[in-house]
């Protein structure tokens, strides 16, 4: 990419966002369409009750409408940069449809968990599809596993669709690890000479800029499950096209470590009556500990900024 469509990609993204989103608050806001909060969850929590939902919303608008004119501009419409669109759109649109109920209903929880999980495995068998048809290695290296390969990719995007949608807890923390993780494979696919990845990880770096002054603590906006479901999925495919998937267990640690903190908690609970940490996932833990949602949000952004430091250095010097 040239230097000049770098610059436009981040302020075209940047711009849509960071000046459209203030119409979308006062638009939620006079419709009263906010967050429920969990009875569940920390106490304090609940002063952040009626907070407008689904940011995400406009912060996908933003990064599609960027990544097409650019990629139209640069001659890099290709089926990858589609299939990452078509990844970025439906879980958008899965997490929408979770949010929407919530929203009306006026419940913390949206559609059932099994009809959850099915639209994010057809949503994701869609894209192995197109992976395997556009003649992508469906394995790891060298080594060919044909449709275990297949299994596996459903698993990744939905693990890691859902993963960032447990993480997304505090404010501010999710749209911050996700410029840092997009950041990483910004550079990575850059290295690779995939232009047409990087032009999308640069465009959602760009519109997530622009979400963050209104998402951070006090959080005027919250991306809902349609921000952090479709960012979760398009982490995990941008990691598949460019053949490196094993790098999001480090750039994404801090999903992992979210993500194992609840299933311990449960397996322990379970098994022995007894919870390994006061609450899950693990950053309402701390909370409860007595750290401030700021140092939670800087001590996990500095997490994560380490460990895509360490997994770029490792891919680009190997």
């Amino acid at each position: 990419m040239h230097i000049a469509a770098i610059i436009l990609t981040l302020i075209s993204s940047f711009l849509i966002t960071f000046l459209l989103m203030p119409g979308l608050i006062r638009y939620f806001r006079a419709k009263k369409e906010g967050q429920q909060i969990r009875e569940e969850g920390p106490k304090w929590h609940a002063k952040k009750a009626g907070t407008p939902t689904m940011g995400g919303l406009l912060f996908i608008i933003s990064a599609v409408i960027t990544v097409l004119w650019v990629a139209a501009w640069q001659g890099l419409l290709n089926n990858t940069l589609w299939a990452l669109l078509f990844v970025l759109v439906v879980y958008g649109l899965i997490g929408m449809w979770d949010d929407s109920i919530k929203i009306f209903h006026h419940q913390n929880e949206g559609f059932k968990a099994w009809q959850k999980a099915l639209c994010q495995v057809i949503a994701a068998m869609v894209f192995t599809v197109i992976y395997q048809h556009e003649g992508y290695q469906m394995g790891f290296g060298s080594n060919q596993y044909g449709w275990l390969y297949g299994l596996f990719i459903i698993f990744w995007i939905v693990g890691f669709s859902n993963a960032v949608n447990l993480t997304d807890g505090l404010d501010g923390l999710v749209s911050g690890l996700g410029i840092i993780s997009f950041l990483a494979y910004f550079i990575i696919a850059l290295w690779s000479g995939y232009a047409e990845v990087a032009l999308f990880c640069l465009a959602m770096i760009g519109t997530l800029a622009g979400f963050f002054p209104y998402n951070h603590k006090p959080a005027k906006i919250f991306m809902g499950d349609m921000g952090s479901l479709a960012i979760g999925a398009s982490l995990a495919a941008v990691s598949l096209l460019l053949h490196h998937e094993w790098s999001l267990l480090v750039i994404g640690i801090v999903y992992v470590c979210e993500t194992a903190s609840v299933m311990l908690q449960v397996a322990s609970f379970k098994l022995t009556g007894k919870r390994i940490f006061k609450m899950s996932p693990i950053h309402h833990h701390f909370e409860m500990c007595g750290w401030s949602e700021w140092k939670i949000d800087i001590v996990f952004w500095s997490v994560g900024l380490v460990a895509a430091i360490i997994a770029v250095a490792t891919i680009i010097l190997a």
